[in-house]
């Protein structure tokens, strides 16, 4: 690999001849680890013309570098960093500067420090990882995935590859979207009324801008998911959370001063509860009376493998106040970052103009290979696999849970992809995690779910997508294992 000539400068007011000033950048360079072992320098001549100095004075630092063993010479072939090179030091080097900014003062908002949920890179490498989420690739279709990439590539599709939409998306996806995803949900809209997001959590970002503002409140649900209560948080917005129960979101509970009502009533997140068809009426009911808006967030309704989900609550929705968040993310890859927004045309014209302001619209390739693997079938199959496989995991885990004793707080009613439970009072699952992450078990804490200051501490969470049912029941009995170790140590009347 070649060092590109660009990265070379020399400092202004710098001591020293010329020739020493290159010495000591390009031995900084591989002392700091930016040039490594083997990587080629320019030529003498071409870094004196971008340096602006004579090709003498290049020559004879490349030569003091020869002799110090930094840098070796290949026959006419030039400089290369040298095999035996000093060895970059294991800790960053400072900056021979001080920061002169107050950063508590210059920062005019701050997006940290909320209870995130912590998401290892490396979760793969893990024996037992009940981690949600994350993509099994003994199931992903790859080989039909990257042949509609390629077909995306192709000279046929090179406008939408390469044009840039501004505030439009791919209409071949707006198409699939309207006729075949949304009809599967009971909803029928039209390509004005669909906006294409950058997942799930993009689309409930973009709601959160256009419909709230400092005088406006939310409801939200408690528990729920963890990043839509810091988007809330972030557009200064009221927020009142209100409790869930076995059947998910309570009408009755909502308050009077609610504007806008955030809700997961196919699949709570994260308890899976499942808002029966009578709740759903009366929530449409109670937001009428209060004249407030509801976002439902439909994220995993593909994942019905027990029983045919319920209709969607915007299928029943008669005044226009639901707006449908929806995503392929989750039964695609997570990292394809691709969902979308279903509402009225007011809503999605204004949630159109902001996202064309904040990143135009998502990648037109990303969009019309997307297209491809639905519109082909691709897709079809894939649900259909992950849901037969699912639902063997789903089956095991059950069966482990149940022998060791352990306690499920909610399970899904119409499938889904984890199961949401609870430890005995005085464990703390935070502990418990780290626990286990020396066993090669990977679970997720509840306490980020919950709002407010001091949430239970008991509660976690497991997901089966990713873990092959062979090594559920082992992972299980660790897990129980180890909330009876930490139970032990709790003091007596905890």
């Amino acid at each position: 690999m070649a060092i590109s000539v660009e990265t070379f400068f020399l400092a202004p007011g710098a001591e020293g001849t010329l020739q020493s000033q290159i010495q000591q950048m390009i031995a900084e360079g591989i002392l700091s680890g930016r040039f490594r072992k083997g990587e080629k320098l320019p030529s003498s001549r071409r870094l004196a013309a971008h340096l602006g100095v004579s090709r003498i004075t290049v020559t004879l630092a490349y030569t003091e570098l020869l002799a110090s063993d930094y840098l070796e010479s290949r026959n006419r072939s030039g400089y290369y960093v040298s095999e035996n090179a000093p060895e970059p030091p294991d800790f960053p080097p400072r900056h021979p500067r001080r920061d002169m900014i107050d950063w508590s003062r210059a920062l005019g908002q701050r997006f940290t420090g909320g209870a995130t949920l912590d998401k290892p890179q490396d979760w793969y490498s893990y024996r037992y990882p009940f981690i949600y989420g994350q993509t099994d690739p003994r199931l992903f279709d790859h080989a039909n995935w990257r042949q509609c990439a390629l077909q995306a590539l192709g000279q046929k599709d090179f406008q939408a590859l390469t044009t840039d939409y501004h505030d439009q998306d791919d209409p071949r996806l707006v198409e699939f979207i309207l006729r075949h995803t949304l009809p599967r949900r009971g909803i029928l809209a039209e390509p004005s009324e669909i906006l294409v997001t950058m997942g799930a959590q993009n689309a409930l970002w973009l709601t959160a801008q256009v419909l709230l503002t400092q005088r406006r409140t939310a409801a939200i649900e408690d528990p729920c998911f963890p990043a839509l209560r810091d988007i809330l948080t972030q557009s200064r917005c009221h927020v009142a959370p209100v409790p869930v129960d076995r059947d998910g979101l309570p009408p009755e509970a909502l308050p009077a001063q609610a504007d806008v009502i955030f809700t997961t009533p196919s699949h709570q997140c994260p308890t899976n509860a499942t808002m029966p068809l009578a709740r759903r009426q009366a929530l449409l009911t109670r937001a009428r009376e209060i004249d407030a808006l509801i976002v439902e967030d439909d994220y995993e309704f593909e994942m019905a493998f027990l029983s045919t989900p319920s209709p969607a609550l915007k299928s029943l929705d008669q005044d226009g106040r639901v707006i449908y968040a929806g995503s392929f993310s989750k039964s695609i890859f997570p990292g394809l970052r691709l969902g979308y927004l279903v509402g009225p045309k007011p809503f999605i014209r204004e949630a159109r103009a902001l996202r064309a302001s904040v990143l135009r619209h998502p990648p037109g390739h990303v969009q019309r290979t997307a297209a491809y693997f639905l519109s082909l079938g691709h897709y079809d199959s894939l649900i259909r696999r992950m849901g037969t496989v699912f639902a063997r995991r789903r089956n095991v885990m059950e069966m482990a849970l149940a022998a060791q004793g352990l306690t499920v707080a909610g399970r899904g009613a119409h499938g889904g992809s984890s199961i949401w439970m609870r430890a005995p009072e005085g464990v703390d699952t935070r502990a418990l995690e780290s626990v286990l992450r020396a066993k090669s078990v990977l679970i997720e804490p509840g306490h980020p779910f919950f709002h407010g200051d001091a949430p239970p501490k008991s509660y976690y969470r497991l997901a089966y997508s990713s873990i092959a049912s062979a090594r559920i029941p082992e992972g299980v009995t660790l897990i129980a294992r180890s909330i009876a170790a930490q139970g032990s140590l709790v003091p007596s009347g905890q």
